[in-house]
Parts: structure tokens; C-alpha cells; sequence
């Protein structure tokens, strides 16, 4: 048996979610493919078999199609994701759920409403080795009890149309729920603290930026958030605990030692990174709905990091910490 999956976006991920779900991922085949360009959609569809779609709504209604990912523009998903629940249709969601927490709450309360979980939303980190590590670190309390922690998400660069706020939005938001999931809290309150500009940054963009995560438990994340660092894709997370420390270090690909010297391959982006984290992603959501459930990072988990990188985009435009406000979590996220 295989989960008939329709895709929607044939971008950069929504191409490498083709790929692994029609040649990697064991239980999946795709069937139906959209995008904008209609182009590329043919071409990405023609690869694997699958058919091309008029809309992304053809994908979702299409009977053939059992399950849907989603890896649209961020402002699409919230109409996309409903759309899927009112068809009945598992859904992965590339993150963010929806970028406004309203359009959030829209989608908790037509799931809720629904009776079952039907989304999962893509925080891919979740299904890394060397997170689950430092997961499992502070869970069977290897470290003592987890105090603090310290994050750093670098990008080699990014293009002329990121802005400040899409730090927080964009690249930040995974520390976020990185946060939520390793502490199991809720973070409370943001602030966006100032530093010294690179120079290698565009004149529009604030680069770096370092961000304070306060959790509920009275435990604070440090985020440094880089998106001109030049040298790589750089992702390290560092949990200080009352007995001890666990860290994730930047995996290299290879190392060479010469002459007193250790040299280390540094991932060239995102790709180059998290691949094997996507297909396990990818694998495990076929592997939940071929076993009737979907039991990855949930609606509420989408919601919850929206709110929260709306206070740190609120903290980055005032230079204030700023509260995070949440609603009261419904019975089918707990």
C-alpha cells in the first residue's frame, strides 16, 4: 500500500520533497503536482509520473490524492491548510503555518473542529540526530536540569529582499520551536537586542541580531541570528544544565590535519545540512499515516512559534522585550 500524495510548490523544497517522496521515502507516491509556474510543474511532475494541476485547490479535491504537502509562499498556507481540512486530506506544511497568528487560530479552530489531527507543520529539526541528542540530554537528565541555552543560525548570504524582520520570521522561527520542543515550555516574552552592523550587509538589513527567548519555567535562549556570515551554513545549539552541557556542533563532511593545522568542511546551506533530516521528516509522516496517525509538530506548534516570532519582530521595531500572549491550548493538542 501507498499514500498517494499530491504536492503544491515545486520550489526549492517542494522539488526536493518530489524527489525524496517518489524515490526515497518507502510507502509514497506522488501523483499530483501544482505551482505557479507551470513550467517547472510539468517539468517536476513529468520526473516522477504525477500529473499536473490548474490550482492548487485541483490537488486537494483531486479523489486520486490521499495525502497533501504543502511548500507554497508562507501567505498561501493558511487558505491551502483549510482547504485540506475541509477535504478531510493529512497535510505536511512547510512553515510557518500561516504568518499571522489570526490566520493561526483560523486553522486551530476548523482542525479542532474537525474532531482529529489532520496537519503537520515542517520542523524538519525535530527529526535531526544530533538534535534528538541534546533532546534526549535533557529529558533523562543527563545534564541535571536544563538551565540555559545558546543557539547560533548563520547563513553563508541571503538576497537583497530579506529584511530584519524575516529574521525572526524566517530563520528564527526554527529556533523557536526548537526551543519550545527541547525545554517542553511555552516561551513567554522576546527581545531583539542590537549589535554591531556587518558590513557585508545589505545597508536595509539589521545583521546580526541576537534574540532572548524567556521560557515559562524561568529559563532564557540566546539566539544569534546571521544571515551574511560568507563562510557557510552554521547551525549549533548549546543546553547548560545544573550538572553538566550538551551541544550540537556543525557536522563536518570531512576534516583535513596537516602541518598543525585541522581544516573542516562547513555546510554549504540548508540543504547541504538538514538533507537527511527532511527525508526522515518525510518518511515518518508516510510511515504516521500509513498507520492511521499523524503525530508530528502540531497546529498548536505552528501557532505557538508564529506568536512568537511576532513578538520578536514587535521587540526588533521597539527595542523592548515583549510579551508573548497565547490562547488557552484546546484538548486535542495536549
Amino acid at each position: 500500500m501507498a499514500i498517494k500524495v499530491g504536492v503544491i510548490g515545486t520550489g526549492n523544497i517542494g522539488t526536493d520533497h518530489v524527489t525524496r517522496l517518489a524515490s526515497q521515502v518507502v510507502g509514497s507516491k506522488v501523483v499530483a503536482v501544482f505551482d505557479v509556474d507551470t513550467a517547472r510543474a510539468e517539468r517536476v511532475g513529468a520526473g516522477v509520473g504525477a500529473v499536473t494541476r490548474a490550482t492548487a485547490l485541483e490537488v486537494i479535491e483531486d479523489p486520486v490524492v490521499d495525502a497533501v504537502v504543502i511548500a507554497s509562499p508562507g501567505d498561501l498556507h493558511a487558505e491551502q491548510v483549510l482547504a485540506c481540512i475541509a477535504a478531510g486530506k493529512p497535510v505536511l506544511c512547510e512553515k510557518p503555518l500561516a504568518t499571522t497568528t489570526a490566520d493561526c487560530l483560523k486553522v486551530v479552530e476548523a482542525e479542532v473542529s474537525s474532531g482529529r489531527r489532520l496537519i503537520q507543520v515542517g520542523f524538519m529539526r525535530r527529526y535531526d540526530p544530533g538534535y534528538k541528542v541534546v533532546k534526549d540530554a535533557i529529558d533523562n537528565g543527563t545534564i541535571g536540569e536544563a538551565l540555559l541555552a545558546h543557539m547560533v543560525h548563520r547563513n553563508a548570504v541571503v538576497p537583497d529582499s530579506f529584511t530584519s524582520s524575516m529574521a525572526m520570521t524566517d530563520s528564527v522561527i526554527h529556533e523557536i520551536d526548537t526551543t519550545r520542543w527541547l525545554f517542553g515550555q511555552e516561551i513567554v516574552r522576546t527581545t531583539v537586542v542590537a549589535t554591531k552592523p556587518s558590513p557585508l550587509a545589505a545597508a536595509h538589513l539589521r545583521d546580526p541580531q541576537i534574540v532572548l527567548l524567556e521560557l515559562a519555567g524561568g529559563g532564557v535562549v540566546t539566539v544569534e541570528v546571521f544571515v551574511n556570515c560568507q563562510y557557510g551554513y552554521d547551525v549549533r545549539c548549546e543546553v547548560v544544565g545544573s550538572a553538566g552541557v550538551v551541544a550540537l556542533e556543525t557536522p563536518g563532511a570531512n576534516a583535513l590535519i596537516r602541518d598543525g593545522r585541522r581544516i573542516e568542511t562547513v555546510p554549504a546551506d540548508w540543504r547541504v545540512r538538514f538533507g537527511a533530516t527532511y527525508l526522515a521528516e518525510l518518511q515518518e509522516w508516510i510511515s504516521g499515516l500509513l498507520a492511521g496517525a499523524v503525530a508530528g509538530p502540531s497546529t498548536w506548534d505552528g501557532y505557538a512559534a508564529t506568536a512568537v516570532a511576532e513578538s520578536a519582530v514587535a521587540s526588533l521595531e521597539s527595542g523592548a522585550p515583549v510579551p508573548v500572549g497565547l490562547v488557552e491550548r484546546p484538548g486535542l493538542y495536549t
